[in-house]
């Protein structure tokens, strides 16, 4: 059995809003009816990052893997010193457009003159990291270099996932995500977000894999597992937030939202870690095929 999220007292906001969101997340901890059943969600968006760290591509329909969502941070771009590079250094990541169909990588980008039309190519195996931790890259070669390089205005490189890459929990694998392989959300826990926060925020700042609308504000905090069809997925802890959530996905600007207020009432401690936790992470357990508008059940 997987440990499911107990997280301390909440850092409190301090007003009459934050105590209806506790009301909610408590609700949400204690599963359906106040007990250990299921519930019923839908599927209302599929995201897949080609590139890590840049924009997301929606899809309608995608294959569950091992690793995620197929193609799912299959690239990277690192820095000279072979450490990823991220919207924390370079927001203009964010207005990046990949798209990755398994053939040809093809990113659009505003400034560009042209998009970057790229075929996977068997180079260089470097030795690069994630957050400190090593992993391997395939070099795709000097044009994707220089592409990437000029339109950022700092010299980097792409690499395309290699060889094997352990979860930091839970016994799964991935690419070059940060920890798990699959970040889950639902469209009610940002509605109660962008009651707090000066204007509405769109799901993108948040950068979920899969999108559920159903479980309620925080409903997806209780389960440990969702099943849509054959596919299951394991929900192995929250997921904590950084300061990429004050990027805006189209114009790479940031500011002070919604981290701060995220902060006053989603501080939480799970397995000694205290974090701004949004949303859960979790391992694919049985693979397939999701669609927007499927059913999920969550327990």
């Amino acid at each position: 059995m997987v440990r499911e999220f107990r997280g301390a007292a909440p850092v409190g906001a301090g007003d009459d809003s934050a105590g209806e969101g506790l009301a909610r997340e408590e609700s949400a901890r204690q599963g359906p009816a106040g007990g250990g059943g299921s519930a019923v969600a839908v599927v209302v968006e599929l995201n897949v990052f080609p590139i890590k760290s840049a924009g997301g591509t929606p899809l309608a329909a995608a294959e569950l893997t091992p690793t995620g969502l197929r193609h799912d941070r299959e690239f990277m771009l690192v820095r000279p010193d072979l450490r990823h590079l991220s919207q924390r250094e370079i927001p203009r990541l964010a207005t990046l457009r990949p798209a990755y169909d398994g053939g040809k990588l093809v990113v659009s980008a505003a400034g560009a003159a042209t998009p970057l039309v790229h075929e996977p190519v068997d180079g260089p195996v470097l030795d690069v990291t994630v957050h400190g931790t090593p992993c391997r890259g395939v070099d795709q070669g000097e044009v994707a270099a220089a592409w990437f390089s000029g339109l950022l205005g700092a010299p980097c490189r792409l690499v395309r996932f290699t060889g094997t890459r352990s979860t930091s929990r839970g016994g799964g694998t991935l690419t070059y995500a940060d920890g798990h392989p699959v970040s889950v959300l639902s469209r009610e826990s940002l509605d109660d977000l962008n009651r707090r926060v000066d204007g509405p925020l769109p799901m993108d700042r948040f950068r979920p894999n899969i999108v559920l609308e159903g479980l309620g504000p925080y409903g997806e905090d209780a389960p440990s597992e969702l099943r849509v069809g054959a596919v299951e997925i394991e929900l192995t802890k929250p997921c904590g937030r950084c300061v990429i959530v004050n990027v805006d996905q189209d114009s790479a600007r940031k500011n002070g939202e919604p981290l701060r207020v995220l902060a006053g009432y989603r501080t939480r401690v799970f397995d000694g870690d205290r974090g701004i936790m949004f949303g859960r992470l979790g391992i694919p357990r049985a693979f397939g095929t999701i669609a927007v508008g499927d059913t999920v059940t969550a327990s």
